[in-house]
Parts: C-alpha cells; structure tokens; sequence
C-alpha cells in the first residue's frame, strides 16, 4: 500500500520561511506516526517524539530537534485544510478497490471536545465509509450555522462512487442529494423519517395498500440479544405523489426490526423506511441498510474509542478539522494492515512498541 505521506507532498507551508526551524514534511510524518503509536494531544505527540528521537533520526533530518507541543499545534491551526483533504482524496483513490454494489455509507459526527460551551461552536465532519474496503473515503466539514445538507453535496462531488450503493441517514433525503449520487452513476438507499412527512405518509399508505414484491429475513445474535430483521419491498410507486419522489426511484423498502434481551426478556420494535434506486430486492435491502452502521461501529466508535476524538479538545485554527483527517489516515493505515490480528487499540501499542511494524503501517 503506498504511503499517505506521498500525497501529503505538495501541501502548502502556512509559516514565513524565516520561522521554519521544522520541515513541514517532517511534522507530517511525526504527527502520523505518534498518533499510529497511540499518541492523542499536541503534548503527547511531542513526548513521542523525543522518546523516539534516536530512531526518528536515522531517517529524518530534524534541522531544530524535535518540535515543541506548541509548534504542532501551530502549524496544524493554519495548514489549509482544503489542500490536506485533496492529498488524503488522492491517496485514497490510489489505495482504494471499490467493487460494483460495494456500499458506502454517508454520516456526519460531531467533534464534541472541539466546542467551547455556545462561544465556540463544535466542529462537524461529515464522512464517506467504504464497508467493504473498510476505508474512510473522505470527509467534508459542516458549514458553522448549517448542517449536513449542505457538507454532503461538497463530499459527494469529490469522491470516486460509480456502480457503488450510497446510504444516509434522513438528513440526506433530498431530491438534489438523490440526484447527485445518480449523477456519479451510483445509486442510492436514503432514510425517510417525519423530516419528509408527505413522503413517509406515502410509503405507509404504500406498505398498508399494496401487496409487497419480495420479503426477506436476517437473523443476528450477539451482546446478549437476538434481532430480527424483516425486510419488505415495493416497486410499485402509484401511491407516491411525483412530487415528493425522488429522482430516479425505484423501490420503496420497509425495515421491521425486533430486538430481544435475553438478560431482561424484554422485546424492542422499530419500522424503518427508506427510498432506493435500486429495483426491489428485499434480501439485498435488508444486507445494505445493516452494512449502513458500519460507519457507526467500525468508524465513529473507533474514533471515540480507540482514539479519544470526542475528549479532544484542540480548538484553534483549523487544528480540529485538520487533526481529525490524521486520525482518519492512521485509522486506514491499521484498518489495512492485515499483519496483527490485534483490534486497534491494541494496533497503536504494537506501533509505539515495534518500530519494524510501526514503518510497516507507514510504508516507508
């Protein structure tokens, strides 16, 4: 797999040439390696740095010794971060095999540690998450004073999705989003909830009315409940007024889920419905819409999780925005490496402890 690094290149030095005792390739190159290693703050990055300082040195110049917590934090508040998303894009691009029908689900998560109690609003990210290549495709900021309907377009226009399958959540069920992911020659599954209330009615009056194409069942267990999963389609769109459907639909789909306890004995229901461009197919519904929380639990719990994202508390600059895309690349650099079988706490040990598989990840 190539190097992150390589694509990091040609991103623009923020600081006057005769404040550079760093080399901005260098800060790079730490920042990624310390937080491979399980470093999380601009101070826990320094202290990786002058405990390495020996190794780092036998393949780094390092003209001013190892940078000081604040230089980290410096130089990562002014890097652009337009011009680091284009570096991860291309790298991703390169390492990236997506298949026909591979699913990629869209979600935002918000930086919570990012915020300062109403004087400074929380940095929100949305990203793109390959479940199949278990890679984060990329990730686009929300606008402060909008929301994801606006970052979602942005990141849907520099990413690479023809033959894939797009999931969202409701907030993404929008004929101009709709339109977007059949205009990159995907197709789409968007979550219909009370946000589209005339739409949602039509798909309940759908499902009370008109006999269903297909009906499909996944059965899982696991962390002490059983859930079953009923999916039912239609494609047949006559109770749906043109209006209120979406560009390119095809099939309505209806999720039914039950959940039981076995510690309680209790049972929890929930219906879901949701809009595709896909023709009806209730079983590969029923796979793609369970494979739409992957960027809940192999994404979003991993960065609060395995990398403390929400604790975070870096709030200058574009220091938040631009720190979460170095968790992102060290989250693809150990999803990919199929060496350790360790989860990816676990992972950042080995790489702070075994400077062999620590160049491995980084591929230098």
């Amino acid at each position: 797999m190539e190097s992150p690094l390589k694509y990091l290149a040609e991103v623009t030095d923020p600081r006057v040439e005769r404040t550079r005792e760093h080399l901005l390739e260098e800060i790079l190159l730490i920042t990624i390696a310390a937080v491979l290693s399980g470093a999380d703050s601009w101070n826990e990055i320094e202290d990786y740095g002058h405990a390495k300082q020996a190794w780092l040195q036998s393949f780094l110049s390092l003209p001013g010794g190892i940078p000081s917590h604040d230089t980290f934090n410096r130089v990562f508040a002014r890097l652009d971060p337009d011009e680091l998303e284009r570096g991860f894009l291309q790298w991703v691009r390169a390492i990236a095999k997506l298949t026909t029908g591979e699913v990629v689900a869209i979600d935002g998560k918000a930086l919570r540690g990012s915020g300062t109690g109403g004087k400074q609003a929380m940095v929100t990210m949305v990203s793109a998450w390959a479940n199949r290549n278990n890679l984060v495709l990329g990730q686009r900021r929300v606008d402060e004073h909008s929301n994801e309907i606006t970052a979602i377009p942005k990141l849907l226009a520099v990413l690479e999705l023809s033959g894939t399958v797009v999931t969202i959540d409701a907030i993404g069920c929008q004929k101009p989003i709709a339109q977007h992911i059949l205009d990159k020659q995907a197709d789409y599954i968007l979550a219909v909830k009370e946000n589209q209330a005339h739409l949602r009615a039509d798909l309940l009056d759908s499902f009370r009315m008109l006999p269903c194409d297909a009906v499909a069942e996944q059965v899982d267990g696991g962390h002490g409940r059983v859930e079953t999963r009923t999916c039912s389609v239609l494609g047949d769109l006559s109770l749906v007024e043109q209006a209120g459907a979406g560009p390119g639909l095809h099939s309505l789909v209806r999720i039914q889920a039950e959940r039981y306890h076995k510690t309680t004995g209790a049972t929890e229901r929930e219906t879901r419905y949701y809009i595709s461009s896909l023709a009806p197919d209730a079983a590969r519904f029923n796979s793609a819409i369970r494979q739409h929380w992957g960027i809940e639990n192999k994404l979003h719990w991993a960065l609060d999780v395995a990398f403390g994202e929400d604790a975070s508390r870096k709030r200058t600059g574009n220091a938040a925005q631009n720190f979460s895309l170095i968790t992102r690349i060290a989250l693809n650099l150990l999803k990919q490496n199929k060496t350790s079988k360790l989860g990816m706490k676990g992972k950042r040990l080995k790489a702070g402890w075994d400077n062999a598989y620590l160049l491995q990840l980084l591929t230098i």
